[in-house]
């Protein structure tokens, strides 16, 4: 019954246009008049489907950086990007909200299609190891997995049942289009992407700052410990949290380093001019698409791509253990 009313009501606020009457359906989360943001919950009726959405407002910041810690992976040179406002999801896609997704529509995503997916060797099972016998060269604890995808992530006897807030995982570039597309939204550039992960705050390495755990605070979910072979989980977890753990950025958004790695719309290139730039897309076309964010796998040893500058790529088909997405949009997305 308080979820029917709270429906009702947030539903008669959109529709009159007022001013949002939630900002929050979880308890403890404030959104501060002074981080400029405007958070909306939409009601969306494919059963009862609440998604939430912050509002980013436009402006201008420094993509990139000049003390690139990955050379090969194009971080550099710091240069000046124009964004125009837009709408982020405020947490990563859950495997709740894919869940409904795949339910509405029958989608199979390609993991599912192609009958196997990469899983860190680290989260699996003595009886799933013992029948591999490859892996990845450069790594080796990548290993292909048959019966690993979204729905099983660490290959056929696991399950998301306990995980539902969690991010959905496996999910190639082209099933985040997909579902992006059935809920109204489209995945973001790159320069939203790291424009919003920003969170209002210039030339940081992080969305919250400088300093990894300011005051000792966990900010995101990363490998503590030794990568590949010790992971201490300081954090809590040793895989993925659920979307609304850790504190939010200034935007108010979750997880936006860490937890998954998260697709963008751009495709690949390590080149980039210097030249103040307007809305950037990216190149016209390309073998590999870019992704941000990092993962719980990340780790200053070995993927130090946990850093709002960071960034990494995979081919559009590519599904893996820790790399999800969030949507984005120009406008609301209309009830539907």
């Amino acid at each position: 019954q308080f979820a029917a009313r709270m429906v009702i009501k947030c539903c008669t606020c959109l529709l009159l246009n007022e001013k949002p009457c939630v900002v929050s359906m979880r308890t403890g989360i404030g959104l501060s008049p002074k981080e400029h943001l405007t958070s909306f919950i939409f009601i969306i009726f494919w059963g009862v489907f609440s998604l939430q959405m912050v509002a980013i407002p436009g402006g201008v910041f420094t993509m990139g950086t000049d003390e690139p810690e990955i050379q090969q992976d194009g971080e550099w040179p710091a240069r000046r990007v124009h964004v125009n406002s837009f709408y982020m999801d405020q947490y990563e896609v859950s495997n709740e909200e894919f869940e409904r997704f795949v339910n509405s529509t029958g989608y199979i995503t390609e993991a599912e299609k192609f009958g196997d997916s990469f899983v860190f060797e680290g989260m699996l099972s003595e009886e799933v190891k013992a029948n591999i016998h490859q892996a990845v060269a450069a790594a080796p604890w990548w290993l292909p997995v048959k019966g690993a995808n979204w729905k099983h992530p660490e290959g056929p006897d696991s399950s998301i049942s306990n995980r539902m807030d969690h991010p959905v995982l496996h999910v190639s570039w082209n099933d985040a289009v997909a579902f992006c597309t059935w809920a109204g939204k489209r995945l973001p550039t790159e320069a939203e992407w790291e424009y919003s992960c920003r969170g209002g705050l210039e030339n940081r390495l992080f969305p919250w700052g400088n300093k990894l755990q300011p005051k000792g605070q966990h900010y995101a979910n990363i490998w503590q410990g030794v990568f590949p072979t010790s992971n201490t989980a300081e954090d809590g977890y040793k895989g993925t949290a659920p979307v609304t753990a850790f504190p939010p950025n200034g935007y108010g958004l979750y997880n936006i380093v860490g937890n998954a790695w998260e697709w963008t719309s751009d495709w690949w290139a390590v080149h980039h001019s210097t030249d103040e730039v307007h809305n950037p897309k990216g190149p016209s076309s390309g073998t590999d698409r870019v992704k941000k964010g990092g993962s719980y796998m990340c780790h200053k040893s070995y993927c130090y791509r946990y850093r709002c500058a960071a960034r990494s790529q995979n081919t559009p088909d590519s599904s893996a253990s820790n790399l999800g997405f969030r949507c984005a949009a120009d406008t609301l997305p209309e009830l539907q």
